[in-house]
């Protein structure tokens, strides 16, 4: 029996997921998948259920029904740690920089679980081949940098971990026109150049969606809404209700 290659390159299935805190559902039931070298972006109005789903694959939020398949294997019992250390890297909103360690103290211990010594050391290159200013600045406490540096030590600090789907929790937040723009062109470079796949979490759906191949759109835990980016930016009432669009 042969497998089929269109089923082969889903990286990540979910389906009928359900999750929340305490007594409060934030997600009702969600079906959506993510195939290898895609950007897949998720849109909705705040409330929506876009982090908590984030949080709900990389285990910080528990399934309390349904599936979270990676490359075939059921990861919705798994521990956070469990999770990452198959390759699902989770960058949350607001950065995070661990506060008192340098730059590149900040990335070395995100690489603390990667044994192999070489390959750390050649994802610091990477990493520093990837941002130059993180390389100049490496000495300097990570919490001091601008914001756009910041996020730059966050998008580094996941690459340490070698991830095979990076999950991206409102990367543009906090920062200046410029450099939203600066950081949504390291997106694409990475699945561009790098072949990383990605799952975005974007509150400017508009540049959201015109990085990304497909799209979600959530509504109350549901989704209500899923076609091709491309398809998304044409519909009149996704226009309306995300892109400012009369």
């Amino acid at each position: 029996m042969t497998s089929d290659p269109a089923r082969d390159d889903v990286v990540l299935k979910l389906t009928g997921v359900a999750a929340g805190y305490g007594r409060i559902q934030a997600l009702g039931g969600i079906d959506l998948e993510v195939r290898r070298g895609q950007i897949v972006t998720l849109l909705g109005a705040n409330g929506a259920g876009k982090t908590t789903t984030l949080k709900t694959i990389s285990g910080l939020v528990r399934a309390t029904a349904g599936t979270i398949v990676l490359e075939g294997r059921d990861i919705a019992t798994m521990k956070p740690h469990e999770i990452a250390r198959l390759g699902v890297v989770h960058v949350p909103e607001g950065r995070r920089i661990l506060r008192g360690l340098t730059v590149r103290e900040n990335l070395e211990v995100a690489a603390f679980a990667v044994r192999d010594g070489a390959l750390r050391r050649s994802r610091l290159e990477q990493v520093f081949a990837q941002f130059p200013i993180l390389h100049a600045r490496q000495g300097q406490d990570g919490s001091l940098l601008s914001g756009g540096e910041q996020q730059m030590l966050a998008i580094g600090r996941a690459l340490m971990q070698g991830p095979k789907l990076l999950l991206l929790d409102e990367p543009s937040m906090g920062l200046a026109p410029k450099l939203v723009l600066e950081t949504m062109k390291i997106v694409k470079r990475l699945n561009r150049d790098e072949g990383t796949t990605i799952l975005l979490v974007e509150q400017n759906a508009r540049l959201a969606l015109r990085l990304a191949d497909y799209g979600y759109v959530l509504e109350g835990g549901m989704i209500r809404m899923r076609n091709a980016a491309a398809q998304l930016r044409e519909d009149r009432s996704i226009v309306q209700a995300y892109l400012g669009g009369g």
